[in-house]
């Protein structure tokens, strides 16, 4: 999309490249494309940056050097870390826990989500098997600026959060770039600022659990975020019902009943970390969690197609 503005005329530029193991799909609105590309590449640096911090494939990264001293010793890590560390905590507190860092700690053969999967953990083993997770076991040292596991076994991970920490830091460093316009899109978790090269706001697709190629709906975006957490990316379905690969921290047990979770928010890291826990936390609670927060809406789609919805969204 081009359109003229002051002589110079206006595009759009994109690049997709896999980052974090997700794609990401960042756009600029510029009107010179070398220069669209040098800031498109100051973006992807910074997301490699904090890849290199949070992953857990990486035995040298912060992450897996906290998991890896768990119930040994603190560890010091950057602040920015420390700082990520405890917002997610305070996340965990408003969940009341259905967003926990130490998710990371569940066994991987309690929940394979392979075609081999044929039927539920019992509910003792479920319950044994997530005996770690409990995001009070992170002990923070300001001072130090160090984070301790309590037990060892546990594990944490960025999953739920570092997608929209990344589009958010990102959009950061292009902003300060001098980019008025752009989306930073990290698998559907994106962040939009500015307006398209037209002038429009921003038109977001939200996905259709049941054709994500297909949107159901459409958002009109500016200055805002926003995140999708569904079961029809992965899931099993065990004497045809069907589980989602959420897994309730407290019970152990995949979560049924919600197609999917999407949230709308300032902040992309928010948007990221909320949905999962709303899609935890079921409908009524979810929704009325999400009217006593400022600045955060939710649309979520139930197994028979319905359609629910906070306070102040507008569908079209």
């Amino acid at each position: 999309m081009q359109i003229k503005n002051s002589n110079k005329v206006l595009t759009e530029f994109k690049q997709t490249e896999k980052l974090m193991g997700n794609m990401f799909e960042i756009t600029i609105v510029a009107d010179c494309k070398n220069w669209a590309d040098n800031k498109i590449a100051l973006a992807i640096s910074e997301i490699k940056r904090i890849e290199t911090l949070l992953t857990t494939f990486r035995n040298n990264s912060q992450t897996n050097l906290i998991n890896n001293n768990a119930g040994i010793t603190d560890v010091v890590v950057d602040k920015e870390v420390l700082e990520l560390i405890k917002r997610a905590i305070k996340i965990s507190e408003i969940t009341d826990g259905a967003f926990d860092l130490t998710y990371g700690s569940i066994d991987k053969s309690l929940w394979n989500f392979d075609k081999t999967m044929s039927a539920l953990p019992s509910k003792e083993t479920a319950i044994e098997m997530v005996k770690l997770i409990n995001y009070k076991n992170i002990v923070i040292n300001n001072e130090k600026c160090s984070v301790f596991l309590k037990y060892k076994g546990i594990r944490i991970g960025f999953g739920g959060i570092g997608k929209g920490y990344a589009a958010e830091m990102a959009k950061a460093v292009l902003i300060k770039e001098g980019v008025k316009s752009g989306i930073v899109n990290a698998a559907g978790d994106l962040t939009a600022w500015g307006t398209q090269a037209n002038g429009n706001a921003w038109t977001v697709g939200i996905a259709d659990p049941n054709n994500v190629h297909l949107p159901f709906s459409y958002l009109s975006l500016s200055n805002m975020a926003i995140a999708t957490s569904g079961n029809y990316e992965k899931y099993i379905i065990i004497n045809g019902k069907k589980y989602s690969h959420t897994i309730n921290p407290k019970t152990g047990l995949p979560i049924t009943g919600i197609k999917s979770v999407t949230t709308i928010s300032p902040n992309a890291e928010i948007a990221d970390a909320m949905a999962t826990p709303i899609t935890i936390m079921g409908i009524k609670a979810g929704i009325d969690l999400v009217n006593q927060i400022n600045q955060l809406e939710c649309i979520i789609i139930d197994d028979l197609n319905k359609i629910y919805s906070s306070k102040n969204i507008n569908l079209k």
